[in-house]
């Protein structure tokens, strides 16, 4: 069985799927603060027995316990953190207790079990400001806020529990992730919502306004590219990272993103076309901190964990889409 820690998350819960559709049980954990139990039902429903749901928090030591008394865990995708990076700036006591604390005791519940298999869910914050682009992995290493920081302490940490324990970790470091399950089960749902591609689809369906911020980068329109990696393409990278580790893989870092840059731009004009209407934007100043360009170089990743990218931004708009308006209609009512 397979630990997914914030399984009932964005991204949590589509490589839960992944692992139900290749057909490997599932144990979905999590504390409900931000994911929805109605996706825990839906990856549930997917194979009958195949997943199960334990509710419970990484920080509670005894919560942990019962994970690894109640079932025998082969290896753990661990994704339970918070993920806000203004937020984290307001409150890093939050990020750092949440992301680090609970962390550790999900290891040590690990170690104690003899569990030696992890595949983190990182994140290109670990970067900072960029130096140069596409960013490799060798990129210089400075997070600017809590929430990048508390992910690269914990790299760090596990690098260190390898040396001393031979617990095998891969670190998938992010980019923007955009997208939904093409099915249509399950999609992005984040109570409030700030990532770009949702905020933008909800502005064209509902006539809303959009605020953008800077208009005048050095870019081919002058707002900010982005690196834009699909859901699932993310998934399929951390079934590969698991069979890397199980296959005997030596621990080790990568970035995921589909090494090519998609202005904000870009992205208002793809999603206009996938509506087919027009969203309201209001111009606002630059964001501090904010890089003109931000590419991952995603070699690494293709040539150790021999994964590829394969959805097009299209095909990640429009399943975005229909995962926007479903939610709209029918999840939110209930």
């Amino acid at each position: 069985m397979v630990l997914v820690t914030g399984g009932a998350g964005y991204i949590g819960s589509h490589v839960a799927l992944a692992l139900i559709d290749s057909g490997l049980r599932v144990l979905i954990f999590d504390n409900l603060e931000t994911g929805h139990r109605e996706t825990v039902d839906t990856l549930m429903r997917v194979k009958p027995g195949a997943a199960e749901f334990l509710l419970g928090d990484l920080r509670n030591p005894a919560d942990v316990a019962q994970i690894f008394k109640k079932y025998k865990i082969k290896a753990v995708m661990h994704f339970a953190s918070n993920i806000c990076v203004e937020e984290s700036v307001q409150n890093p006591t939050k990020y750092y207790n949440n992301n680090l604390i609970g962390s550790l005791n999900l290891v040590d519940g690990m170690i104690k079990n003899g569990v030696k298999a992890i595949v983190f869910s990182s994140s290109a914050a670990v970067y900072g400001q960029q130096k140069y682009s596409p960013m490799d992995e060798k990129h210089p290493q400075n997070p600017v806020n809590p929430y990048g920081h508390s992910k690269l302490i914990f790299e760090e940490i596990l690098r260190r529990y390898d040396e001393l324990c031979g617990l095998g970790s891969v670190c998938l470091r992010y980019f923007n992730v955009i997208g939904a399950d093409k099915a249509g089960r399950i999609g992005e749902w984040h109570e409030p919502e700030t990532h770009l591609v949702p905020n933008l689809l909800t502005a064209s369906e509902t006539g809303g306004l959009f605020q953008l911020y800077g208009n005048d980068y050095d870019t081919v329109d002058g707002t900010c590219v982005r690196d834009y990696i699909n859901v699932e393409d993310l998934a399929d990278a951390h079934m590969s990272a698991l069979n890397y580790l199980m296959d005997g893989g030596a621990s080790d870092s990568f970035n995921l993103g589909s090494a090519a840059g998609h202005s904000v731009g870009q992205i208002l004009a793809a999603c206009e076309k996938v509506t087919g209407n027009g969203v309201n934007v209001e111009i606002q100043g630059r964001r501090s901190g904010d890089p003109a360009i931000l590419v991952a170089d995603n070699r690494k990743a293709k040539d150790i964990l021999k994964w590829t990218p394969k959805r097009s931004l299209e095909d990640s708009i429009d399943t975005a889409h229909r995962w926007s308006r479903r939610l709209a209609s029918e999840i939110r009512r209930r």
